[in-house]
């Protein structure tokens, strides 16, 4: 058995699915050790696992609040300064942590887990939650400001990338991160998301390949696991009003913009007027502003929307009739094992991208922010009346019931990195109480 070290960055759609996997993990015997936000603190504790704080949960509800982490001009600029500061403290915890039995996991920003790779030969396996990460030249992930036409010939689609993360991405990355390494005796790194932060070790992709089929030029070392299929995050705590409205009429239409900040009076208003205009019921998800009698008006009575701040998708997708959402990844692959119809709304970060998979795979509609009231409706009647999606998602719930355990195969593949050691030597150095 060994010492599993996770690292989670991001929105709870990086997070909960590494949730799923380390509890795979913990149930075959491994002592998981989980890295994250302080705001999941209490999750990870209901697993079980060690817990170790990145940052302060000051500056993350301060960055998921901040207007210009949600608009594509601005996005990657704000997530970064949310991120340089920790690199080092996160190294530091880290480095204390390790023993001879250590794999380290980590998502798409565990930079941290990386420079450990690199300094001290600590085996890595890097995690990519969606496939918009890796930044092939084949296969260009889609965006709502820099998509490079999948058109145009190879050699220019790999310059127009090679420009993108050299003066875009490394422009941003580079100059914090260079300087972390200069103080670890670690030559500069260049072309940091598109080749340095993937591990020499292992890939690992939490997506099948009918979702995003593998390109020439992602990484060597990869391994497309399947979805982790995990949202068990719940209280526990019955709730006999939703219960109540789900069994009152038809199923309902679900809307939700996940962890994404948005205007949540206007939502609310687009939510009102497709809902009228397709004659559905409605869930509404995580909006603040919930829609007064007033707006409601005499023709949308409580039995047709009801709003809840969170329910755990996974037990309530398979009893609704379709799913509006932001396009985080987590949520996709939870509509496509419920093998219902999807209309992507995506703001920002992988969103664009995820939102054109669902939709090249048959499963919905992809409609770019800002919502506006006519487009919404419009669309939302095509995912609802679409015979053909209807067929599609239902050929992709068979495929997921048939598929293994996404969880399970990722665990499997991290513990192919498990060192060797002695078992008076896999206790020679205890883990210790870090913060990072």
């Amino acid at each position: 058995m060994a010492q599993i070290i996770i690292t989670a960055i991001g929105s709870a759609g990086d997070v909960h699915p590494l949730l799923g996997v380390g509890r795979t993990l913990a149930t075959r015997g491994h002592r998981v050790v989980f890295c994250t936000h302080p705001p999941f603190e209490a999750a990870v504790q209901r697993e079980g696992f060690v817990f170790v704080p990145i940052g302060r949960a000051e500056d993350y509800a301060a960055a998921l609040a901040n207007p210009a982490l949600w608009h594509p001009r601005t996005s990657f600029k704000t997530l970064w300064a949310l991120i340089a500061p920790v690199l080092q403290p996160h190294y530091e915890a880290l480095d204390a942590l390790r023993g001879p039995d250590t794999v380290l996991v980590g998502t798409l920003w565990a930079f941290s887990a990386r420079l450990l790779q690199e300094r001290h030969g600590t085996p890595y396996v890097s995690v990519q939650v969606s496939p918009s990460t890796l930044l092939s030249a084949h296969a260009p992930p889609a965006h709502k400001r820099l998509t490079i036409p999948r058109g145009l010939p190879l050699p220019l689609k790999a310059a127009l990338m090679t420009l993108i993360e050299r003066g875009v991405l490394d422009a941003v990355c580079g100059p914090h991160l260079n300087a972390l390494r200069a103080g670890l005796a670690l030559p500069p790194a260049t072309r940091i998301l598109g080749r340095w932060l993937h591990s020499t070790d292992g890939v690992l992709c939490l997506f099948p390949d009918w979702f995003a089929a593998p390109q020439p030029d992602w990484p060597a070392q990869l391994r497309q696991s399947g979805f982790p299929l995990f949202n068990d995050l719940d209280d526990g705590q019955p709730d006999a009003e939703l219960e109540a409205f789900l069994a009152a009429g038809e199923p309902p239409v679900v809307f939700t913009a996940g962890s994404t900040l948005v205007d949540s009076a206007h939502y609310a208003r687009a939510v009102l007027h497709a809902l009228r205009a397709t004659g559905a019921r409605g869930l509404l998800l995580g909006a603040e502003a919930a829609p007064n009698d007033a707006q409601r008006g005499r023709d949308m009575p409580r039995q047709r929307l009801l709003q809840r701040r969170y329910v755990p998708m996974r037990a309530l997708l398979p009893r609704c009739r379709a799913l509006v959402h932001h396009g985080g990844i987590g949520t996709a692959s939870l509509a496509f094992e419920a093998g219902i119809p999807q209309l992507v709304t995506p703001f920002a970060h992988d969103q664009f991208d995820n939102a054109q998979r669902v939709a090249d795979a048959g499963c919905g509609v992809r409609l770019d922010a800002p919502i506006k009231d006519a487009a919404l409706a419009h669309a939302l009647a095509r995912v609802l009346h679409d015979s053909r999606i209807a067929t599609r998602c239902a050929q992709v719930r068979a495929k997921l019931a048939a598929s293994r355990d996404g969880c399970a195969d990722a665990a499997s593949f991290i513990e192919r990195f498990i060192p060797t050691v002695t078992p008076n030597a896999a206790h020679a150095q205890p883990p210790r109480t870090v913060t990072a």
